[in-house]
Order: C-alpha cells, then structure tokens, then sequence
C-alpha cells in the first residue's frame, strides 16, 4: 500500500502499523520505504555526484539540478509464518531410571522452494547427519529442504535442570509430497536423577519457511524404594540400633 502527504513536526516519531496474515508456510519478504520530502516542495542544497558516498546515493532521490529532492529510509521486513501450537507431549520416566522412546511429530503444510520440489512420486526421505541438528528433506536429487530444530526452556533455571538430563535426535522418515506433511521422528532420552515436572518447547523451522513449536512436558516420577530397614526392639524404653552402609553414586 501507498501513504502520502504525511506531515511531521520536527522529532516527531512516525507510527506504521504492520499487518502480518501467512496464507501458507513460507517467507514473506517484503520492505518499507519512507520518503521524506520538504512541505514547500524546496530541495536541499547539498549535491549528490558520482564520487558521493554510495550508501548516501541510494538513500536520496536527486533533482535534475543535482540537489537532493528527498530522503529515503529503507527498512527490510521477513516474516515467517508459524503454525498453530500442537498438543503438549508428555515424557515421563521413574527417577534414576533412563527412558528412551520415539516421538512422531507432523509438519503441516511444508512449502518446498521453487528448486526443491521433487518433479516425481510422492514421497521422498529425510536425511539426517549425526553431527548437525540441520536434517535435509530429498527425493534423491540434488533439491533438498533442511530443517533446523531447538529444544528451548521457559527459564535458565529449567534448562539448568534439564539440559544434561534430556537428549533428542532427530531420525530418518518419508515426507509425502502430495499432503504437504513432513513427519519428523525424534528420538527422545530422559535420564531424571530426582523427581520433577519441567517443561520445554521443541521449535522446528522450515528453512523454506514455516515454523512449528511442540510442547514438551519431562515429568519425573518418585524413584523406587532403595532398601527396607527393619529395627527390632530390644524391650520397652530401650534403644535399639542398627547399622547400615551408604554407597555414593557418583564415586
């Protein structure tokens, strides 16, 4: 949309309203320009030649007598559309145990670039590479989608929590091109130490475009009963003792 005849008062602040309504689950670049313009149609002196400065040049509009006519600012806007937040996925495991299952999670309208789409068939695999959290989407050509994925923490104290108690990898899995649904299967390790209940968002992004948060929630559950301590009473107001031994988990 265009907008003109705007007047401002000197350092008066200029207010644009941005409305951002994704159709579909890719970039939206676009960029706004404020043309600014003197009221009584009068240019400034200064003159822009060719040995201007080159960020100066594209950031005035010149008159045919050489003065500047007018200035422009120029600022870039990329949205990335986000899809509706999932249900939540509940991980829970008994304390000092290690639970290691498979989690499906469906990407919902995946937009593959231009250079991506497969010309073929409907299906194409998800290839991962263990040293990078940026798997390729491929039908077997050389066009390729990748997605990135973050595990985040609603807090530095949770991911203090959770951080060296929870591991997810990202496996191999079809992406059926005819739905536009991507299913990711991670494989998700939970390893608590003591009982808890955290929660984390798993965020997926579409390097095409297209974002998808999954919420998580670690519940640790008490740990079983280490051992029973039976006391037998010697007689009544008497003490009784016993001993035991304590073994360190860490040593």
């Amino acid at each position: 949309f265009h907008l003109a005849g705007i007047r401002l008062a000197p350092k008066e602040k200029l207010e644009i309203p941005v409305l951002f309504m994704p159709a579909e689950m890719k970039i939206y670049n676009t960029q706004v320009v404020i043309h600014v313009m003197r009221e009584n149609g009068e240019n400034w002196p200064y003159e822009v030649t060719a040995e201007s400065n080159r960020d100066l040049i594209r950031n005035v509009t010149v008159a045919e007598n050489g003065e500047t006519q007018g200035i422009l600012w120029i600022y870039p806007i990329h949205g990335t559309a986000e899809a509706a937040q999932q249900k939540s996925v509940v991980i829970r495991c008994q304390a000092r145990q290690r639970l290691e299952q498979r989690e499906e999670l469906l990407l919902i309208g995946v937009m593959p670039a231009e250079t991506a789409l497969p010309d073929a068939g409907n299906s194409a695999m998800v290839n991962t590479d263990e040293s990078s959290n940026t798997p390729e989407v491929t039908d077997g050509s050389s066009a390729t989608l990748e997605f990135l994925y973050e595990l985040q923490y609603q807090s530095d104290e949770i991911r203090s929590q959770l951080d060296s108690l929870v591991g997810m990898q990202l496996l191999q899995k079809e992406w059926d091109t005819e739905s536009r649904i991507v299913t990711l299967i991670f494989n998700v390790v939970f390893a608590p130490s003591k009982p808890m209940r955290n929660k984390a968002t798993l965020v997926v992004q579409c390097t095409a475009g297209g974002l998808w948060k999954f919420p998580f929630v670690f519940i640790a559950t008490e740990p079983e009963v280490d051992d029973v301590i039976n006391i037998e009473a010697v007689g009544l107001n008497k003490e009784s003792i016993v001993g035991f031994k304590l073994t360190s988990q860490t040593r």
